[in-house]
């Protein structure tokens, strides 16, 4: 199946085309380089720009939304019940690639106890395990080439994802996404 759209999308720098899984007028969500929990996305505007405050009111209601109907679906497939969404606003507050994004992060009970509780998640977005730009460097400086996003699996062993992998999941997210209605 050919990516969701023909018009390439870049998550900052980086062409994520064929990681995409929903597209807005205004906004788009791709599958997670490295998720730390399985079922952790991503969800952008399509203008890239590093700031919230950057973004026209039309585009801060565009991502908002996108993120309220993405958030409903993630929970819906990953049977989660509850939801971390987290804005990393700027390069102080742990954003790692300068282009605005929310994460949204399936959460069930007791997922964290053996990580030291629920806000675990929080130091996990902050250390290395959360640097997106730095995996995408890494990537890139391995294959020779830009574009490309790959994937890590939310594991133990947290092993790279191939593209095709990261391709098949955003496939599938976006027949998931088809069944969520507009409300």
């Amino acid at each position: 199946m050919p990516p969701l759209t023909s018009k390439a999308i870049h998550f900052g720098s980086f062409l994520v085309t064929p990681q995409v899984f929903y597209t807005t007028s205004q906004s788009f969500a791709l599958v997670n380089l490295k998720p730390l929990l399985p079922g952790h996305v991503l969800v952008s505007p399509l203008r890239r720009v590093p700031r919230l405050s950057d973004l026209t009111s039309s585009e801060v209601c565009d991502l908002f939304l996108a993120v309220q109907r993405v958030s409903r679906m993630i929970e819906r497939v990953y049977k989660a019940s509850a939801l971390n969404v987290a804005i990393q606003d700027g390069s102080d507050a742990g954003q790692s690639v300068p282009h605005i994004h929310a994460h949204i992060i399936p959460r069930k009970h007791g997922d964290m106890d053996d990580k030291g509780g629920n806000d675990a998640i929080y130091n996990m977005m902050e250390s290395e395990d959360g640097d997106i730009g730095q995996h995408l460097r890494e990537h890139e400086r391995r294959h020779g080439q830009r574009g490309g996003l790959p994937g890590v699996d939310a594991d133990e062993d947290r092993k790279p994802r191939s593209d095709e992998e990261m391709r098949k999941e955003a496939e599938w997210l976006a027949s998931e996404m088809e069944k969520e209605s507009d409300t």
